[in-house]
């Protein structure tokens, strides 16, 4: 299973989140991605969630359910670590293009900074990955992704997106990650004004993919939400709802 850098055998420097492929029934209009307010306080992950952790960072943010405002979310703890949950699941974001979630953090990391190596840690992110296309790359990154492939028995993800709570960065900022061109950073909450606030936050993935990389997405692969302080050498805690993708002009749920 993917989960960390190709490296030099494709030279895309991206945490790989494992492919999709979870038959993931896609029915109706919306999609119940994270359903975490259902779960035990304490238990088991909703199905088909999983911890995600990277061979060369032996220190885990810890991540449990508990009960917050009456609800079962994920609380993270990152003591200079990171690692993530993730979950394997193919969607087709032409059909499901919008993506809700909540969130809440109790502190900003004072060294993060989303244009840099050392920066490049958030106390929440929402981090989703699309399947690799081969009509979308080139000659020789094609030759990268079939070597990655021989190596690892699976393409890694063409690209990603990530929607982060950034120390300073404005609210609406869209660069490519430090290591990578083909993860695209998107500053969606930023400083310490809503810090221990609940944020309900709603994106259209289809557009956003297309805003940065220029072109229509290919099919989601998989998602996953993280709270990551091992470059800054920080700590953070952060809280996670229910993730919910969306058919456009859905109203929200009361």
């Amino acid at each position: 299973m993917i989960k960390k850098l190709i490296g030099a055998v494709t030279s895309l420097s991206i945490f790989l989140l494992p492919i999709g492929g979870s038959g993931f029934a896609q029915s109706g209009d919306r999609l119940e991605v994270g359903k975490f307010s259902e779960a035990q306080i304490g238990g088991k992950w909703p199905d088909g969630w999983k911890p995600l952790t990277f061979e060369k960072i032996p220190t885990h943010t810890e991540y449990v359910l508990v009960k917050n405002s009456e609800t079962t979310v994920v609380k993270a703890i990152s003591q200079q670590s990171s690692s993530g949950l993730t979950r394997e699941i193919t969607i087709d974001p032409r059909e499901y293009p919008i993506v809700q979630w909540r969130w809440k953090v109790e502190n900003i990391l004072k060294e993060g900074d989303v244009t840099s190596k050392d920066g490049d840690d958030y106390p929440a992110r929402l981090y989703i990955t699309f399947e690799y296309d081969s009509e979308k790359v080139g000659f020789f990154e094609k030759a990268k992704f079939e070597a990655a492939r021989l190596i690892y028995g699976q393409y890694p993800p063409i690209g990603a997106i990530n929607y982060i709570w950034e120390s300073k960065s404005p609210v609406g900022t869209l660069v490519p990650n430090p290591y990578t061109d083909r993860v695209m950073m998107f500053v969606v909450e930023s400083g310490n004004e809503r810090i221990n606030q609940w944020q309900n936050e709603e994106r259209n993935v289809y557009e956003d993919y297309k805003a940065a990389f220029g072109e229509d997405p290919p099919r989601i692969s998989g998602v996953a939400i993280m709270t990551d302080t091992d470059n800054t050498k920080e700590a953070a805690t952060a809280y996670f709802g229910d993730i919910v993708f969306k058919q456009a002009g859905v109203q929200t749920k009361k």
